[in-house]
């Protein structure tokens, strides 16, 4: 997994991609902190989330994980991973930890951010605020990562896999706009089996794209609090899609 991990990682900066993904971080991250901080309000969190807030991580992300799996396929590199005495999950978390790596080095200005406005004597932030939003967000990511890796891997076309997963991700990002169109009919005991089961159906598909609503989850370590619940949501999202990313190249291997 290692030596999958660096040679991934490394990939990103043997072209401009790498060094082009981190300069628009930092490009909005400092935008951001300069206009709050100017306008008195020093709270990096808010820094944090101003990235998913704008949406920039919904359309970075499927950058960085476009080429994972799709690229080895359509240069019949796929073969000597498959070949190579190593699981397939080693081959995943290690393609998987290299993107979330070149993610998580996105987020390293605003520990400095944290830091200036820490040395402000008169400025009294809680650095949990920070702490929360850097988590929730680093773990949002995680999660779009996943689920851009795994479509990485149904696809031999970098192209493709990009369209398929700012697709994904727009459903994603939209899920709980679509889930306000639905109107569930109230029923009693004397509304028909049909309409009651018709009635169960529609409450199914508004559960699920609630459910799908990675903001409205992201959102709430903002609150001040570390909700467990929320972090068990986001790292069930991540190992479901990386299972799921292991499943579809073992199908490959043996087709």
């Amino acid at each position: 997994m290692r030596a999958i991990f660096k040679r991934e990682f490394k990939s990103y900066f043997t072209n401009p991609l790498g060094f082009v993904i981190l300069a628009v971080f930092y490009f909005f991250l400092s935008l951001a902190f300069v206009d709050y901080y100017s306008s008195g309000v020093p709270y990096v969190g808010k820094v944090i989330f101003f990235l998913s807030d704008i949406g920039l991580l919904f359309f970075v992300i499927p950058v960085m994980t476009m080429r994972l799996f799709s690229e080895e396929r359509r240069t019949k590199t796929d073969q000597v991973l498959f070949t190579a005495p190593v699981k397939l999950i080693k081959i995943v978390l290690g393609k998987f930890f290299a993107a979330f790596a070149l993610y998580a080095m996105a987020f390293i200005p605003t520990i400095i951010f944290q830091m200036i406005v820490s040395s402000q004597g008169d400025i009294k932030v809680p650095i949990s605020y920070f702490l929360y939003a850097l988590i929730g967000t680093i773990l949002f990511g995680a999660a779009l990562i996943a689920v851009g890796m795994f479509i990485s891997s149904l696809t031999e076309s970098p192209i493709t896999a990009i369209i398929f997963t700012l697709i994904s991700n727009l459903f994603i990002m939209f899920s709980s706009s679509f889930a306000s169109f639905i109107t569930v009919p109230t029923t009693s005991e004397s509304t028909p089996v049909l309409e009651k089961i018709w009635s169960g159906f529609l409450q199914i598909i508004v559960d699920f794209l609630n459910g799908m609503d990675f903001r409205s989850v992201l959102a709430s370590f903002g609150q001040q609090t570390l909700a467990i619940k929320d972090i068990v949501y986001f790292v069930s999202i991540i190992i479901a899609f990386i299972f799921l990313t292991e499943r579809s190249l073992e199908k490959r291997r043996w087709s």
